[in-house]
C-alpha cells in the first residue's frame, strides 16, 4: 500500500499553494523572529507596549456589533463583535495567501489567533462581569457579550473552562503561525536560490 508523501498528496486541492510564494530575505526574517518573539514574550507576561495592538480591534469588535444589528437577531448581533474581530485578520490573511506573500500571511493570521487572549479574558468574566464594558449608541443598553451568549448556549457555569481552552487554541496557533512562517520563509529562499 502506497501511502502519500506529503500533505499536497493527501490533499491535492492544496496543491497550488505549496507553489510560487515570494522570497523572504533572511535580515527580514530576523526581524519578524524577533518581532514575534518580543510580542510572545509580552503577551506571556501579560503587559508591554506591543500589547496596545488590541486597542486597533476595539473598534472592530464594535463594529461587528452594528454590522451584525442588520440580521435581526440579538445573538447575531452580540456575537458579531467577536464574529468580526476575528474574521477581518482571517480575511486580510486569506488575501496574503493568494498574494503568495509569507509575511503578510503570517502578520494577520498570527493577530487572529493573539485576539484569543483578550477574547478569553472576556469569556471568563462572564459570570462574574468586572470588566469596564464598551458599548456603540445607547450606554443606558449595555449588555457582557459573553453573559449573554453564554447563557443563551446553556454553558455560562463554564465560562472559565471555555475561556482556557480559547485562550490554549489562541496560544497554540499563534506559534503554530510562527514556525509557518520561518518554514516557509526558509523554503522560498533556498527555492530561489536553486
Amino acid at each position: 500500500m502506497n501511502l502519500p508523501d506529503t500533505w499536497t498528496e493527501r490533499l491535492p486541492f492544496l496543491e497550488p499553494l505549496e507553489d510560487n510564494w515570494r522570497p523572504v530575505p533572511l535580515a527580514v526574517l530576523l526581524i519578524a523572529g524577533a518581532f514575534y518573539g518580543l510580542f510572545l514574550l509580552q503577551a506571556a507576561r501579560g503587559s508591554g507596549p506591543m500589547l496596545m495592538i488590541d486597542l486597533v480591534f476595539i473598534p472592530i469588535h464594535e463594529g461587528g456589533h452594528l454590522l451584525f444589528r442588520w440580521f435581526g437577531s440579538e445573538f447575531l448581533m452580540v456575537a458579531g463583535g467577536t464574529m468580526l474581530q476575528l474574521a477581518v485578520p482571517l480575511m486580510l490573511g486569506v488575501y496574503f495567501v493568494w498574494q503568495r506573500q509569507v509575511q503578510g500571511v503570517a502578520f494577520c493570521f498570527f493577530f487572529m489567533f493573539e485576539q484569543s487572549l483578550p477574547i478569553a479574558t472576556y469569556m471568563a468574566d462572564a459570570r462574574a462581569q468586572e470588566l469596564p464594558l464598551l458599548t456603540v449608541g445607547d450606554g443606558d443598553y449595555v449588555i457582557h457579550d459573553w453573559n449573554y451568549l453564554f447563557t443563551v448556549l446553556g454553558v455560562i457555569d463554564h465560562d472559565v473552562q471555555i475561556a482556557h481552552a480559547f485562550r490554549v487554541v489562541g496560544w497554540i496557533g499563534m506559534f503554530s503561525v510562527v514556525g509557518w512562517m520561518i518554514f516557509r520563509s526558509l523554503r522560498s529562499g533556498a527555492s530561489e536560490a536553486a
